[in-house]
């Protein structure tokens, strides 16, 4: 692996992180509102689960553990449905509570109390993912960002220390078709401070494909990131395990990646990832619907970090400025014009639909070779020499893409994209498919307008690869190599995010 700008792990500096891909228990009914107590039941059942899990990661030496965005109440609620799920979550920054040892300071918390004593009893550090409710006053400004109802709902991460005091809170930005929730009036920029790995910062699913507060936090020189989500896969581009690996790598970061386990909505795809290895799991059709405790020893990687014994001040967290699921598994295909339908033989270019959006694509006709495409003056380059499997005939495609994503969300892409297609017509690229036997050896390249661009290389039965050389230039150009692949190859991607054109 190598790549500018590389940031080397501490020497010799190592600590243990899990993640635990949660099977949640869901409210039957949640557009029904239901008592307190009812509440309380439900989500005492996954407290459950997460304690036997905290005892788990504990016993396999675990500092930190994070557990999926939704895990505990479930997600598909409305604004008042929700209600009885609710804790008002003081801010850390404002005052120190460690709802264990001070049960009574507050009403009404006792969720927060159940995880801040889990993270006491297991002596780690636990991020848990609920609904805050934060009283929200009411002005006659015809501006004010405050709800009618006049309180904030927010989709909420919680951050405890290994004695349970409460060191960090973060309220999701980018919401996903959650209508029981607000979005901050301001973005939120959360990290807290560990005595064994240093700083960590906070976001929530749908955040990763944001500037705020992702890349914010990467430009504040935060080189870990822990990530709650609820993601439904969309292949093949953005399935969970891809895009987690990706993003570590383009960002050069770890990241912690809890997701639920709900196999109706493709939920399923958790990890743990740094810029040099990965730790995941991803189910496949017919395993059985389960949670996954995932444990690995990573290297610490914030640079400002100094080996300080647990001994020195205490760590604090630091502020400077309906559902949560992530991906809708389909979108409605526009209709393809008919011109785009046949391939012109003096380009042999063709467009279909990948991800909801117009690539331009090109077909792999011989065995080895070079391809470019374009879409308009975004051009993408492959070098390629396929390795068939027995009698295997499948069809490969090389696509471009630069424009504004706008279907389930809204963000400028510019992307290359080497893919599988789920058939044998022209027209079938693009579509989702999992498994592949053709195995490749490619180099793909881009020029791209931004410096954020993210890598993958997904292999048949959802397999990532570590690409075998990855470069940027100062320029924009991003290459990525790889050959010698264990498996067949269903998609190799640079997914480039233009954060600068998302508002144009």
């Amino acid at each position: 692996m190598s790549a500018t700008g590389q940031t080397e792990p501490v020497p010799g500096s190592t600590y243990v992180a899990a993640v635990y891909e949660h099977n949640v228990i869901l409210n039957p009914n949640p557009r029904v509102s239901v008592s307190r107590s009812a509440a309380l039941q439900h989500m005492q059942k996954n407290l459950d689960i997460y304690e036997e899990q905290a005892a788990r990661a504990a016993q396999q030496g675990a500092q930190i553990l994070v557990f999926p965005e939704d895990g505990l109440h479930g997600f598909n609620f409305s604004r008042s449905s929700i209600s009885s799920y609710l804790e008002t979550i003081p801010d850390p920054e404002q005052e120190s509570w460690n709802p264990c040892t001070e049960p009574g300071k507050y009403n009404n918390t006792e969720v927060l109390q159940r995880l801040s004593c889990m993270a006491r009893r297991h002596n780690l550090y636990l991020v848990a993912n609920m609904p805050d409710l934060q009283p929200c006053p009411l002005t006659t400004s015809p501006s004010s960002s405050c709800p009618s109802d006049g309180r904030w709902q927010f989709n909420t991460n919680v951050v405890f220390r290994s004695d349970g005091q409460l060191v960090a809170r973060y309220h999701k930005q980018n919401l996903y078709y959650e209508e029981a929730f607000d979005t901050p009036p301001q973005p939120e920029i959360i990290t807290f401070d560990t005595p064994f790995a240093g700083r960590f910062g906070l976001l929530i699913c749908f955040d990763i494909l944001f500037h705020e507060p992702t890349i914010s936090l990467v430009e504040r020189g935060v080189r870990q990131l822990i990530f709650p989500t609820a993601w439904m896969n969309e292949l093949p581009l953005l399935d969970s395990v891809q895009f987690q690996r990706a993003l570590s790598l383009g960002a050069n970061v770890t990241l912690l990646a809890a997701n639920l386990r709900f196999n109706q909505l493709l939920m399923k795809g958790s990890g743990i990832y740094t810029p040099f290895s990965a730790t995941y799991h991803h189910a496949r059709k017919g395993d059985p619907e389960e949670g996954r405790l995932l444990v690995a020893r990573i290297p610490v990687l914030d640079p400002l970090w100094v080996g300080q014994s647990a001994a020195t001040e205490e760590p604090s967290s630091s502020q400077a400025a309906d559902s949560g699921h992530c991906h809708q598994g389909s979108c409605v295909q526009p209709p393809t014009p008919a011109t785009a339908s046949a391939v012109s033989p003096s380009t042999a270019t063709f467009i279909s639909y990948m991800s909801c959006d117009p690539y331009t694509f090109v077909l792999l006709n011989e065995t080895e070779g070079k391809l470019n495409v374009c879409d308009g003056t975004f051009c993408c380059h492959l070098q390629y020499r396929q390795l068939p499997q027995g009698n295997s005939k499948e069809l490969y495609a090389l696509g471009a893409f630069a424009g504004t994503h706008t279907v389930n969300g809204r963000y400028a892409l510019q992307v290359c994209a080497l893919v599988r297609c789920a058939g044998s017509e022209s027209s079938s690229c693009g579509q989702e498919v999992e498994e592949a036997e053709t195995k490749m050896d490619f180099l793909l390249e881009g020029k791209f307008g931004t410096r954020y661009v993210y890598p993958s290389v997904l292999a048949s039965h959802m397999v990532l690869e570590q690409p075998e050389h990855l470069e940027k230039t100062a320029d924009g150009r991003v290459t990525m190599k790889h050959s010698n692949m264990t498996s067949g190859l269903v998609t190799a991607c640079l997914y480039g995010r233009m954060y600068h054109l998302d508002n144009e």
